[in-house]
């Protein structure tokens, strides 16, 4: 605090009572809207000189550009919806489709098209757009809860400028999923446990979370339980806990269910996913913890790759454990190791493992701490420094691109 104010004092005195009366809101909004400049500047210049492809025709519109890839399938879905039968290969594996894509971003983009009378593109921006405001403006109140002000405005910033934040005005499902799952984690925090009931069910159906967060509600029940001398868990507050955990086990299992009843298959949704990993290992069947393994393995060979990924784990797990991210709280920490878990039980590595990384966006409240002007400098250059090396690498189309964002 003392050092706040030391900075806050070095500005003129009409400037300092102008700071302080600016509410936490507009302090946020204003790092996020100029968060959005720098990164429509890196969007347009990189389109300037995008070449034609699969999705656009050479140097594309914002919006346009914006949606390329995944967006394509979020759009397809909004217009047309699934397909009632899988698509299958030459060789009879079930192929990519509209099925690993669930409706809940494309639906509210769609309900504005209707509305505005506009076409996907535009509207899918919008929509990213302002689910990216709510979600830096949750994420200022969730680490309210674990931090200072400053460090906590610090954290946004380091939000805004993370290498990923261009997905965060793309026609993707980052942006409204980010946006639920920092409202739930903050409403866990918080223990309002029967308002996880309606975000818990639109997360689930707007990127795969269910099982992850059902985990971390588990948790989270578990070690209250356990302490509960200390901090006292009410009869009503562990039914509650108990029931949107169990809730969100089974909203988990939603979707699969849905493209179970929607195909006829139930491996629907499954397949579908593994669709996507066949270019690098071919088709075989989802064993849970073993995709990081072989992808360790595709990439460095053995016994490299196998002794990378458990180094990887290891570090990972200790990192949970030192000072700047104990100063989270145990909550955003059992979130942290749920979400690692689930991404080790079934996600195959590869150049989209920096976007599925995304949700673990509370440990950038670890690294904001420090108060040194050149630390937070250097950190904000390197996020912006990220995102223009990410756009090249994963978003850029550069002739058979196999670097999918």
């Amino acid at each position: 605090m003392a050092e706040r104010t030391r900075r806050v004092a070095v500005l003129p005195a009409p400037w300092r009572a102008r700071y302080r009366a600016t509410p936490w809101w507009a302090r946020v909004t204003l790092i996020w809207a100029a968060s959005r400049i720098v990164t429509t500047a890196l969007v347009l210049l990189l389109a300037n000189v995008q070449g034609p492809n699969a999705w656009t025709s050479a140097s594309p519109g914002y919006a346009d550009f914006a949606n390329m890839w995944d967006g394509r399938w979020y759009n397809i879905v909004a217009v047309v919806g699934y397909p009632s039968t899988l698509p299958f290969t030459a060789d009879g594996h079930v192929g990519e489709s509209a099925w690993a894509f669930m409706p809940g971003y494309p639906a509210i983009v769609r309900l504005l098209m209707v509305l505005v009378g506009q076409p996907w593109a535009p509207m899918a921006v919008l929509v990213s757009v302002a689910f990216s405001l709510g979600a830096a403006l949750l994420f200022y109140r969730l680490m309210r809860r674990v931090l200072d002000s400053s460090t906590a405005l610090f954290s946004v910033v380091l939000f805004c400028v993370a290498p990923l934040s261009p997905l965060l005005q793309f026609g993707y499902a980052e942006s409204m999923y980010l946006f639920l799952l920092t409202l739930a984690l903050l409403l866990l925090l918080q223990r309002r446990y029967a308002l996880l009931f309606p975000v818990i069910t639109v997360m689930a159906l707007t990127r795969p979370s269910g099982l992850a967060f059902a985990l971390a509600l588990g948790l989270h029940t578990v070690y209250r339980a356990v302490t509960r001398r200390q901090d006292p868990f009410p009869a009503a507050d562990r039914v509650l806990a108990a029931s949107v955990t169990g809730y969100s086990l089974l909203v988990g299992l939603a979707w699969p269910a849905i493209a179970w009843i929607g195909t006829g298959s139930i491996t629907a949704y499954t397949d579908t996913e593994l669709a996507w990993r066949a270019p690098y290992i071919g088709y075989q069947e989802l064993i849970p913890f073993t995709a990081w393994f072989q992808s360790g393995v595709w990439w460095l060979g053995m016994p490299l790759g196998i002794v990378a990924v458990i180094v990887l784990i290891l570090l990972f797990g200790a990192a949970l454990f030192l000072p700047p991210v104990k100063r989270l709280g145990v909550d955003l920490r059992l979130w942290l190791a749920s979400y690692a878990l689930y991404l080790l039980a079934v996600f195959f590595p590869q150049s989209s493992t920096f976007r599925l990384l995304m949700p673990m966006f509370p440990l950038l409240g670890a690294l904001a701490p420090p108060r040194n002007t050149g630390y937070r400098i250097a950190l904000v250059l390197a996020g912006i420094l990220g995102q223009w090396g990410w756009l090249l690498l994963c978003w850029g189309v550069d002739g058979a691109d196999w670097t999918p964002p």
